[in-house]
């Protein structure tokens, strides 16, 4: 069952010491800015709370992981302060998820698109479903996928980035994914994926909560310019997302 809400939900649970964190969007669980603030302010919140030790990252139903941004909120930009404000929504959320103390494992049942990629490699650790397939699309509106490139060209290395940027129409299946490092396992369908992440939570949970702490610092060395860095990405996609090619190039997905 998916949101009908406009503006998007997010619920958090918390049970022995595992935060389990599930948005969901009607539009193929996609994010309004709205929802990326509220996720940043929790994961931020959650940092604070001395039970948790482990998060997971989930969406709501069974098809679609995340399509990134909203593409209506896209299309209604219309200077170069709000395209900064837009795009600077999926850096705070990688920065909250990078600086937030607590490892965070992703669960991602189904396709993933642009910010929905860059989620899932800032997360710590990964588990899919073979439906699980990711593409960077932001080539076809004139864009490029500049604020999540940190986070995913850390996990999965330039020349697979490289491969999935500039291959912007092409849909990478979830073994692809997992031989570039982007998923740790990959689970024939959603009941299996749960069953599994549920066991490696409890087990990760059941460490020295210390021991994990410190665990998160070193696995995030030499991300501490990120955020001026994804700062100034939201600047660069802020500025392209007005030019005229992207502008006909929204139109015409507008139309379709």
């Amino acid at each position: 069952m998916t949101t009908s809400r406009k503006s998007g939900s997010l619920y958090t649970n918390i049970q022995n010491n595992i935060a389990t964190i599930e948005f969901g969007h009607p539009a193929s669980n996609s994010f309004p800015s709205d929802l990326l603030d509220r996720l940043t302010k929790e994961l931020d919140a959650i940092a604070q709370n001395d039970s948790v030790s482990v998060i997971i990252l989930k969406s709501e139903g069974e098809k679609a992981f995340c399509a990134g941004a909203s593409f209506d909120e896209l299309v209604a930009i219309s200077n170069l302060e709000e395209g900064k404000q837009f795009f600077a929504g999926f850096a705070n959320v990688i920065n909250a998820m990078r600086t937030c103390g607590k490892l965070i494992i992703g669960r991602i049942q189904g396709k993933t698109v642009g910010g929905g990629v860059g989620l899932a490699a800032a997360c710590d650790y990964v588990l899919a479903t073979e439906s699980a397939s990711i593409k960077l699309s932001e080539f076809t509106i004139g864009i490029g996928p500049f604020v999540i490139e940190p986070a995913v060209k850390r996990k999965i290395g330039l020349a697979a980035l490289s491969e999935l940027t500039l291959d912007a129409t092409n849909w990478q299946n979830a073994y692809w994914a997992k031989e570039k490092g982007l998923y740790a396992r990959v689970f024939e369908n959603i009941k299996e994926l749960d069953k599994e992440v549920e066991l490696f939570a409890e087990k990760l949970a059941s460490y020295n909560p210390q021991a994990l702490a410190a665990m998160k610092k070193v696995l995030w060395e030499n991300t501490d310019d990120w955020e001026s860095l994804l700062s100034e990405r939201a600047k660069i996609s802020g500025e392209l997302v007005l030019s005229e090619f992207t502008k006909n190039a929204l139109a015409k997905f507008s139309k379709k």
